[in-house]
């Protein structure tokens, strides 16, 4: 339950760096969270972590004839869950002591959350690096909605054969892998020639070469995010360093509410 709470306290957060609207829907989620303690709470692990069961459609065995084929419509619109709805609904499940249905809600809205920071985190990111210009139909921003483990932000750079992409996730095995990989000295270019550890800004990284797959740089920064670079046909280890160096990634922190 002390899990639970605190990481949704620490997704409260990140709404406030959002915007007033942010901070007011922080607020309601807040009130949420006070209501939903203790019994409740534990009510909400048991009966919300309980997958719901499904009849599987009866198997039609008859041979179907050939049918038209579509023409018409188009695509689904996705615009993510809407947030004050869900909190909406969060605080009226709580109040009909339906707290499988208010953890639901809450996650939805978390989740809402968690998308527009991701979008942010995108629109600030540089339009080109290393003269190399956006692909902005290849953005991505996913999330578990779970207090932003699982949150993954990507954009790609690219120009005929050259590609930059950045990756900025929270993924605390990531994390700690790096971490063991240097604690061990595993790093050293004796046991390793194309792994080592260099300086990016502030930030211990970890740069590695593939000649299958080229340069990647492991800028671990904050509690447990992770921010990847991962270049093809760069020439050497500068022109990956000096691409990276185009990023600021004290503004994407804050941004994140990391410390």
């Amino acid at each position: 339950m002390k899990h639970y709470i605190i990481r949704l306290g620490f997704m409260l957060f990140f709404i406030g760096l959002l915007s007033p609207q942010a901070q007011s829907q922080g607020s309601l989620l807040r009130k949420i969270q006070n209501k939903a303690e203790d019994k409740a709470v534990q009510k909400i692990f048991k009966e919300g972590d309980k997958p719901k069961e499904e009849n599987a459609p009866p198997v039609n065995e008859e041979t179907e004839t050939a049918g038209p084929t579509n023409t018409k419509g188009a695509a689904l619109k996705n615009a993510g869950p809407d947030v004050n709805e869900n909190i909406s609904e969060a605080e009226k499940a709580v109040n009909d002591k339906e707290y499988g249905d208010a953890r639901e809600a809450t996650r939805k809205a978390l989740f809402g959350v968690e998308l527009e920071i991701g979008k942010q985190v995108l629109k600030d990111l540089p339009e080109e690096a290393y003269k190399l210009p956006k692909i902005e139909e290849e953005d991505v921003v996913t999330s578990t909605g779970s207090g932003f483990v699982g949150m993954v932000i990507k954009r790609i750079y690219r120009k005929g054969d050259q590609q930059l992409s950045v990756t900025i996730s929270n993924d605390a095995v990531m994390f700690a892998g790096i971490n063991m990989y240097w604690n061990s000295g595993a790093y050293s270019t004796e046991q390793d020639p194309n792994k080592k550890e260099v300086k990016y800004k502030d930030y211990k990284a970890l740069l590695v070469f593939d000649e299958s797959s080229g340069y990647s740089l492991n800028v671990p920064f904050g509690q447990t995010s992770l921010m990847v670079f991962e270049g093809i046909n760069f020439e050497n280890e500068q022109e990956i360093m000096d691409a990276a160096n185009e990023f600021d990634i004290e503004k994407i922190k804050k941004q994140l509410g990391e410390q």
